[in-house]
């Protein structure tokens, strides 16, 4: 029997550790996005359209095939071919041709869309510092990312797809 297990057992099973971890992390994950919307916003972007954008400026070739950019966002394929139509309209984003499987394209981050980032990501960043990574030491920052990649990888396995692991990912 684990230890949480046995801990479990002797106490109000309303009391969980596993409970009280999984509140947190949602709290703290809806406090988070509460702090950041507004920067997100400013910026004529949504979440989804934060998100898709750092997410291909942050992989090789400022590009990933859109297979693998909605395995990484946990969207449908359906529902990430209509985030791009609309990055696509607004300039951000263009879809080209993967040139060793015709079946398949690449969304790919243009000018534009770097520039819409490079605007956006300064106050993102003061936000980040000021309302989580600020919070904690060098050293609770480390074991947390450790923490977070251990759980990443096992429940959303496919949340890389497509890109190489790079330092500090």
């Amino acid at each position: 029997m684990s230890n949480i297990c046995a801990y479990t057992e002797s106490m109000d099973l309303f009391d969980d550790p596993r409970l009280t971890a999984m509140g947190l992390f949602a709290e703290v994950y809806a406090g988070l996005s509460a702090k950041t919307t507004r920067t997100f916003a400013e910026a004529g972007l949504s979440e989804v359209d934060f998100e898709t954008l750092i997410r291909l400026a942050r992989s090789p070739e400022r590009r990933l095939r859109m297979s693998d950019l909605a395995a990484q966002t946990s969207m449908s394929t359906s529902g990430i071919t209509r985030v791009v139509d609309r990055l696509e309209r607004e300039g951000l984003v263009e879809r080209r041709a993967c040139p060793n499987d015709r079946r398949s394209l690449y969304a790919v981050l243009t000018d534009a869309g770097r520039k819409r980032l490079e605007q956006v990501l300064p106050q993102h960043l003061a936000d980040i510092e000021t309302w989580f990574t600020g919070l904690l030491t060098p050293e609770q920052l480390t074991q947390f990312l450790e923490a977070l990649r251990t759980i990443r990888d096992v429940v959303r396995p496919n949340a890389t797809a497509g890109v190489a692991p790079r330092h500090g990912r």
